[in-house]
């Protein structure tokens, strides 16, 4: 791994990995995209959720819209976080594209019912910047995911990115929350939280 990820504070792997994205093709994200939803797609844990917490993904994270619409057709309740303060998301019920709008940082946001019951969450797959093996996470730096995270109580967590999202190191700090699973290609990388 670079040495810049093993010594690197977060703002400067977080201009790490843009570099990394640059370095693809939309084509080829895409086709990574599809590799590793699918693979989120088989997963025993997919099969077995009712209900489960999505993002609705920017264009440099792994594309997350085809698998919604997917689950969405299985009959499965899916969840989208909302931006509503500089500190807070909410989850909102997702079931077609007539249920988002332009959202904060032009994020496309569910405008759907609002959904309260949090520990009744059993999935939740979670963006990130960068992830370890160990299921340690890197967001964008605004914290919202780990302060939605501590709330989902009964949730088993998956982090999904790109292979070169997969770092060996991240600083963490007392807030940071870390995922369970990390699905970053071929194989599943468990971490430090299995539920």
């Amino acid at each position: 791994m670079d040495s810049i990820a093993t010594t690197a504070n977060k703002s400067e792997l977080r201009q790490l990995i843009r570099q990394r994205k640059r370095q693809h093709t939309p084509q080829q994200l895409h086709e990574l995209s599809e590799q590793l939803t699918q693979q989120l797609l088989n997963h025993p844990r997919m099969a077995e959720a009712h209900t489960v917490m999505l993002y609705y993904a920017l264009p440099d994270e792994v594309d997350t819209r085809q698998l919604i619409n997917t689950l969405v057709r299985q009959g499965k309740t899916i969840l989208l976080p909302a931006v509503v303060s500089d500190t807070e998301m909410v989850l909102r019920h997702y079931q077609s594209a007539v249920d988002l709008r332009e959202g904060a940082y032009h994020i496309m946001e569910p405008c759907g019912e609002l959904y309260t019951a949090y520990e009744d969450i059993p999935l939740a797959i979670i963006p990130g910047m960068a992830f370890t093996r160990q299921g340690h996470r890197l967001g964008r730096g605004k914290g919202y995911y780990d302060r939605l995270l501590p709330k989902l109580k009964s949730a088993y967590t998956i982090g999904l990115c790109f292979p070169f999202q997969l770092l060996d190191h991240i600083p963490i700090g007392p807030y940071d929350q870390p995922v369970g699973e990390v699905i970053a290609g071929q194989s599943q990388i468990f971490g430090i939280m299995h539920g």
